[in-house]
C-alpha cells in the first residue's frame, strides 16, 4: 500500500521537526552525576542552577568547549554537545531554579 505523497511529507516534517529540538531535561539527566539532579553541585562540583542566566550557561559550555576555560573533565563532555544542545540544557537548569 502506497502512502500518498502528502501525507508522507506530513510524516516526515513531523520526524525532522522533533529531532531538531533536543529534550533539555534528558540532556540535564548526564549532568546528574555530578552536578546533582536539579542541578545543585555539591562536594566541590559548581552549582549550574546559580548560574547567573542562561547566557552565562552557554558561554561557558562554549568556552569548556573550546578549550578556553580549564578543567579536567567539563572540555571532554562539552564537546559532544551542538549548539541546539548546549541552549536546552541552560533553559532547563533555568527552569531548575
Amino acid at each position: 500500500m502506497r502512502i500518498p505523497s502528502l501525507a508522507a511529507a506530513a510524516l516526515l516534517a513531523c520526524g525532522t521537526a522533533a529531532a531538531q529540538v533536543p529534550d533539555g531535561a534528558l540532556l540535564g539527566s548526564a549532568c546528574a552525576g555530578c552536578h546533582g539532579v536539579t542541578g545543585e553541585g555539591g562536594h566541590g562540583i559548581p552549582s549550574i542552577r546559580q548560574m547567573h542566566g542562561r547566557e552565562h550557561f552557554v558561554e561557558l559550555m562554549r568556552a569548556f568547549r573550546a578549550n578556553e576555560r580549564p578543567n579536567t573533565v567539563m572540555g571532554r563532555i562539552a564537546r559532544g554537545y551542538t549548539e541546539a544542545e548546549i541552549a536546552a540544557l541552560a533553559a532547563h537548569f533555568a527552569r531548575a531554579q
